[in-house]
């Protein structure tokens, strides 16, 4: 299925959990991103070269468009967008919107986890998907419950090494 690749998955905070917010021109957006390229490269250098994003807005989107970037210069990466359902994106705005398509267009796979519109359980589904298929979850989390606890704490159950990144200070 992987051609013997390494398979990382994205976890982390929509727009409102992050320093940022949804001002990504930010400072401490720019140091984020850098450091996240050079997380990603060095696992790229490990033979890491197969990433899942779940598209959400936020870290998803964020370190989808960071593994296409990635794709310019290692032409082995692959990037599979993980959608929890149909319309995920259907009461994002117009330029929210535009970057999700844009990225779907760009992604080697895009894998509709359900083919129904939203319920409850859509986007922990997603997440089991990508933490069961892959070796490593990179979780970028505040420490606060949320989401991204929720699905660091299936990729524990699942015995999949998992590296935490703090939004508010990336290393």
């Amino acid at each position: 299925m992987n051609n013997n690749k390494y398979i990382i998955c994205f976890t982390g905070h929509r727009p409102k959990g992050l320093p940022w917010g949804y001002d990504e021109e930010k400072e401490s957006c720019k140091d984020f991103k850098r450091v996240m390229y050079g997380i990603l490269e060095k696992a790229i250098q490990n033979n890491y070269s197969y990433f899942i994003s779940g598209m959400a807005l936020g870290i998803d989107m964020i370190c989808a468009e960071i593994v296409l970037e990635l794709k310019k210069k290692y032409k082995k990466v692959f990037l599979e967008c993980a959608i929890p359902c149909l319309n995920q994106e259907k009461l994002w705005s117009t330029a929210q919107q535009d970057r999700y398509n844009k990225i779907l267009k760009q992604a080697d796979l895009v894998h509709y986890v359900s083919k129904n519109t939203y319920t409850n359980d859509c986007m922990n589904n997603r997440n089991n998907y990508m933490v069961t298929k892959a070796d490593v979850v990179i979780a970028i989390w505040n420490g606060e419950p949320s989401g991204t606890a929720n699905t660091i704490q299936m990729a524990k159950n699942q015995g999949k090494k998992i590296r935490v990144v703090d939004p508010s200070n990336p290393k």
